[in-house]
């Protein structure tokens, strides 16, 4: 079988997947509930200067009977004392050395209290750090948290103040609650961060209770503004990603991939587009720390299938397929294919073609029911047809070029080409 062993910043684990700073990771007894299950490391909760939090605290949205499609919540930093968490951290990693024990920092605004907070979690034997510059709420009215990652320039000064102090791993976690990544984190590495993390949750209003009209989650008929995750925000989270993977200069160091992971595929796009490992939340939270079996036997089967022996194997391997739109070839073209045999003639193909596409369906009557085909000549490939098709491989996009050579949108615009007249 494939090897699903880690190696991150030389802290090793026995899978890739690691629990996400979140409740699931606040305190002892869960995190020996996830080890025993086979989590491969944890990013225990962040510390800091203790706080106070809020009930209720937890939102969802939920999505044609989905349940949590999405979780937001305006929880904290751990509101538990500081020399507790430090005690059971110890206390877990003399039971379980062999797991990546993470922890999530975020200190007040100065050196010295990012630095003698560094020297007490480091004291503990932990083996890396990570720095929480990208929770969106309740902390920035603070000037911590989002406030941190959101400024390139406050972001190098903290990496740089932590750095003169560690002697362990540090990984610093970006807050997507910027118009893009890439600044904060090139400033970060440049810093001296040795792994970057990310995304963080994004600022959200998950929905407002129509009876009692207060946003939710409701804190005695008051809300704020929460930070979103799960499965909804996965699309995001890779686009992010994909952008640290491509520069230059934030490519140098290896990511942990955050943001919607709820199965091994979640997990194997994260890592195809740059993450070196995964950490998880939501799902674990809606599922329970048992999902971990179902995450390392996905990834190891799918391995094996593709014949890939080490996770190194395929890490990054679909970076390179992200280009620019004018870089596109033009010449490609596919149409739609409907299998008559697999097709269940409910007419949503048609419906979402005639009136918000193309036109590019035939409809015709019959009894006991009607039947749909391509008109192959008015399709542009766009694939809303497949993609509200309810049936698996029922429509299916063949190639029809529409040049032998590859063409992209500058050198068509060099050539002169006509555009189409329709």
């Amino acid at each position: 079988m494939a090897d699903i062993s880690s190696n991150f910043l030389g802290i090793k684990s026995p899978n890739p997947y690691w629990l996400a700073s979140a409740p699931p990771t606040d305190k002892k007894i869960n995190v020996l509930r996830a080890f025993e299950a086979g989590w491969g490391g944890v990013v225990w909760k962040t510390l800091g200067t203790q706080v106070k939090n809020v009930s209720s605290r937890y939102s969802a949205v939920d999505y044609h009977g989905s349940r949590v499609m999405g979780f937001n919540n305006i929880e904290l930093i751990s509101d538990r004392p500081l020399h507790i968490n430090l005690r059971e951290i110890r206390e877990v990693l003399k039971e379980f050395p062999d797991r990546a024990m993470i922890v999530s920092l975020m200190a007040d605004n100065s050196r010295e209290s990012w630095q003698e907070l560094i020297k007490q979690v480091e004291d503990t034997g932990a083996h890396g750090l990570e720095l929480n510059f990208g929770c969106p709420h309740g902390m920035t009215e603070r000037g911590m948290g989002a406030a941190v990652g959101q400024d390139p320039e406050i972001a190098r000064m903290v990496v740089e103040w932590v750095m003169e102090a560690a002697t362990i791993p540090v990984i610093t976690k970006l807050t997507p609650n910027v118009h893009s990544v890439v600044p904060a984190g090139k400033a970060c590495v440049e810093a001296g961060t040795n792994a970057l993390s990310l995304i963080n949750t994004i600022q959200s209003v998950t929905g407002v209770d129509l009876d009692t009209l207060v946003p939710n989650p409701n804190v005695a008929g008051k809300s704020a503004f929460g930070g979103y995750c799960g499965p909804a925000v996965k699309p995001i989270a890779l686009k992010m990603l994909t952008t640290i993977a491509q520069n230059p200069i934030t490519r140098q160091v290896p990511v942990s991939g955050i943001g919607g992971i709820s199965t091994w595929k979640d997990a194997v796009e994260f890592m195809l587009l740059g993450a070196s490992n995964v950490q998880v939340c939501t799902a674990a939270m809606k599922h329970g720390f048992r999902i971990i079996e179902d995450l390392c036997e996905g990834l190891n089967n799918w391995m094996d299938e593709k014949g890939f022996s080490t996770l190194d194997d395929f890490i990054g391997k679909s970076v390179p397929t992200l280009t620019n739109w004018e870089d596109l070839d033009i010449n490609y073209h596919i149409v739609a294919n409907i299998n008559q045999d697999k097709c269940i003639h409910c007419g949503l193909c048609y419906i979402a073609c005639e009136d918000t596409s193309h036109q590019s369906i035939n409809l015709a009557y019959g009894k006991p029911y009607n039947t749909y085909s391509i008109k192959e000549e008015e399709c542009v490939g766009c694939n809303l047809c497949k993609l509200v098709c309810p049936v698996e491989d029922c429509i299916t996009m063949v190639e029809q070029r529409k040049g032998p050579e590859y063409l992209n949108w500058k050198e068509y615009q060099r050539l002169g080409l006509p555009l189409n007249d329709h």
